[in-house]
């Protein structure tokens, strides 16, 4: 959770300024728009795992973006907090209304913010984990534990199954041998590199085993001098 994505949608630059050290202080990672354009392009560009979304914004509400972004099957399960001023209960039922998972009204503390975030990332989290995962017609269902491409089964170990359920949850990013260790292994747990390497070839090859028209096994992408990348733009 601590490294996770936060795009700040916010156009005063001293709020966004201070929300961006806020974030940065608590470990998370931050993006940020002015607009409601700038803000659509960076949900597609960056993928974060949570938006921070100001009520008024130039070039469209907050309200009117992520009605948008809630309708759209690529950006639906990412979290928003609005951030408003507006305090009325019919306000507050309007963002409800609108997908919005929790509301942050202005002026608030650093602290109320970072204990907001962390609580609708749990929940978000929590939601997520008996998801069924789908790419193409690769499919992975954590509730019965079942992977299978085309609806024939594909057999793996628990360490590869954990791996690919990671990577289908975080398209698209770049993570270290160091990061893909502490999210699948645990920060406790000691790895050579090499072991980690081993895993990913065991991954590819069960992906492999399976004849379709897609390389489900290119999906994950060595990324030269930085780590490991689920994607399906061409690497």
């Amino acid at each position: 959770m601590a490294d996770a994505k936060i795009l700040i949608v916010e156009d005063e630059p001293a709020i966004k300024d201070m929300i961006a050290i806020t974030l940065d202080l608590a470990g998370f990672d931050s993006v940020s728009a002015e607009s409601a354009h700038q803000a659509h392009v960076a949900v597609v560009d960056s993928k974060p795992d949570l938006i921070l979304l100001d009520w008024m914004l130039p070039g469209g509400s907050g309200i009117e973006l992520a009605r948008r972004l809630k309708r759209e099957e690529l950006t639906e399960n990412i979290p928003i907090i609005m951030l408003t001023a507006k305090a009325s209960e019919d306000n507050k039922v309007q963002g409800l209304n609108a997908g919005v998972d929790d509301y942050v009204t202005k002026p608030f503390s650093p602290r109320e913010l970072i204990a907001r975030i962390k609580a609708v990332l749990r929940r978000s989290h929590g939601k997520q984990q008996d998801k069924v995962l789908r790419v193409y017609d690769l499919q992975l269902d954590p509730a019965s534990h079942r992977i299978t491409i085309e609806d024939l089964p594909v057999e793996m170990g628990p360490t590869e199954f954990r791996l690919l359920k990671f990577f289908m949850t975080h398209q698209e990013k770049v993570f270290s041998r160091d990061s893909i260790q502490d999210q699948v292994w645990g920060g406790n747990v000691y790895l050579d590199e090499r072991t980690i390497d081993v895993h990913i070839r065991r991954l590819r090859k069960a992906l492999s085993s399976i004849e379709s028209s897609i390389n489900y096994a290119r999906l994950i992408q060595t990324v030269r001098g930085a780590g490991y990348r689920f994607s399906v733009k061409p690497s």
